[in-house]
């Protein structure tokens, strides 16, 4: 069992990074709007996407190369193009989730501990992490992150259908109106995550092969295979959350994602009683903290591979500037725009 575990590593780190706002919030919002009529859509682009996150992995482990490398032999404009992509996305999407995942920890304090320190105190804790323990530490503690959100937002899935007191409907819907088209646009892009994270993929299994040494082609896409697998089930699971202990609630739901999650865990807990509260919460925190730690090691990890291949030379210790830049940029973004962001994940 442990050599199992050891083989696997960046299909869990993928599904650590897939697994936050979409899941959390667009599947649960799925379920709670759609019951599981949109499940249909959940399939068919995790089915479509499958081939172009798999090829991350499979590319990695057949030149030893990440697709960095790869987008650097079709010229350096493609490079530049990533960069600029990423330097344009990664403070906001770092800021978005780590928000998320600080109002979760709020809600699960009794507000003791306000959002804005919270804030500091999960950047802080991810930083140190992934400063003194570096890969082999996220690899080992995605691990344990990923089983502790598998295992609590199964059992509360299970408790909820336990409860459920209504007929379960399997029919399919098709979004008519604007405002659902647009939902289903957006569900469908954010499932389970975008096209990018098979970058981060890759650098992963680079690092995963220079940790345990060579690694078969069988076994690196059994892992993503189960990350992948991993990220499908517990989107259906969210959205069987959402239409258990959602649907037909007629209440009105926030956009933040914040807000949003704070709702599920107090209709669950209103629902069950206060018993359940630590099982949704452990369920929706694991799920934002995962995604708060693996977005905050593979962005500064995919910058410093594209700045060293744009400038052909080896940067020492870029990955750790990059990582305290995006600390510094997150802490900026979230105490300067806050007002404007609204905690929206």
């Amino acid at each position: 069992m442990f050599n199992f575990l050891k083989k696997l590593g960046p299909g869990i780190l993928f599904a650590g990074a897939a697994i936050g706002v979409s899941h959390l919030v667009q599947s649960t919002r799925a379920g709670a709007d759609f019951g599981i009529g949109l499940i249909w859509a959940l399939l068919l682009v995790n089915l479509f996407k499958f081939p172009f996150f798999q090829y991350g992995p499979r590319y990695a482990n057949a030149t030893g190369e990440s697709l960095l490398d790869g987008y650097k032999k079709l010229g350096k404009n493609i490079l530049s193009i990533y960069i600029l992509i990423s330097l344009a996305t990664m403070f906001t999407i770092q800021t978005a989730v780590t928000i998320v995942t600080a109002g979760i920890a709020s809600s699960l304090t009794n507000n003791i501990i306000s959002v804005e320190i919270w804030t500091i105190i999960i950047l802080i804790i991810c930083t140190v992490l992934l400063y003194f323990g570096k890969y082999k530490m996220l690899d080992r503690m995605i691990k344990i992150v990923i089983s502790i959100l598998a295992l609590s937002t199964i059992v509360a899935t299970c408790l909820a259908f336990n409860n459920f007191s209504y007929d379960f409907k399997l029919s399919q819907v098709l979004p008519k109106n604007n405002i659902e088209i647009a939902f289903l646009i957006a569900f469908m892009g954010w499932m389970p995550a975008p096209l990018d994270v098979s970058v981060w993929h890759s650098l992963w299994t680079i690092e995963k092969k220079k940790s345990d040494g060579v690694q078969e082609m069988k076994t690196t896409l059994f892992d993503f295979n189960i990350g992948y697998i991993g990220t499908i089930v517990l989107g259906i699971s969210f959205m069987l959350l959402g239409y258990f202990v959602m649907n037909g609630s007629n209440l009105s739901f926030s956009s933040s994602a914040t807000t949003f999650a704070n709702q599920l865990i107090e209709m669950y807990t209103s629902s069950f009683g206060s018993w359940s509260y630590i099982i949704i919460g452990l369920a929706t925190f694991t799920t934002m903290f995962s995604t708060t730690i693996t977005t905050l090691d593979a962005s500064p990890r995919a910058m410093h591979k594209a700045t060293e291949l744009m400038f052909n030379k080896t940067i020492k210790n870029g990955y750790l500037y990059w990582l305290f830049f995006l600390v510094i940029g997150t802490i900026f973004i979230f105490f300067n725009f806050i007002s404007e962001m609204g905690y929206i994940g």
